[in-house]
């Protein structure tokens, strides 16, 4: 999952951000992506796995929290504060946009996954609707349309 989410910021898409023309597509075409990747079973599994064993392996669980999540809410809130900067989303805590927009986007598949086990698949219309609809949320909040 780690190595997942390092690809993720190094995204083209994450990196392209900050020059958009249509930040509403952009964030669509990213949030699709990083939706199917997060809900990949094996990394369901092993998100599953760190989880049980943090209050074992603390240490783990902070360099895979720090390595992962953390580090792609970063990059993810560097890229809209450029944004904001170009007056294309309203962002006072940057940081905080980006946390919200990943939950916006992964909360309801993540937390299905992570419930009912490494059985349960979506399909690419299922996870493009939280995509998009996740998107349209958080344009709603932090837009400026």
């Amino acid at each position: 999952l780690v190595a997942e989410q390092y690809r993720l910021l190094n995204d083209d898409v994450i990196a392209a951000l900050p020059d958009s023309e249509d930040i509403g597509a952009d964030l669509r075409q990213f949030a699709r992506r990083h939706v199917a990747d997060v809900t990949q079973p094996d990394l369901i599994r092993l998100r599953r796995i760190i989880i049980a064993e943090a209050e074992r392996f603390p240490e783990l669980a902070r360099i895979w929290y720090a390595s992962g999540p953390e580090r792609a809410h970063a990059t993810l809130a560097d890229q809209f504060q450029a944004l904001a900067r170009r007056g294309l989303l309203r962002v006072d805590d940057p940081l905080l946009a980006a946390q919200y927009f990943n939950w916006l986007i992964l909360s309801i598949p993540l937390n299905k996954a992570m419930f009912h086990g490494s059985d349960t698949e979506f399909t690419p219309s299922e996870l493009g609707r939280y995509a998009d609809e996740g998107v349209r949320i958080f344009l709603a909040a932090y837009g400026t349309h």
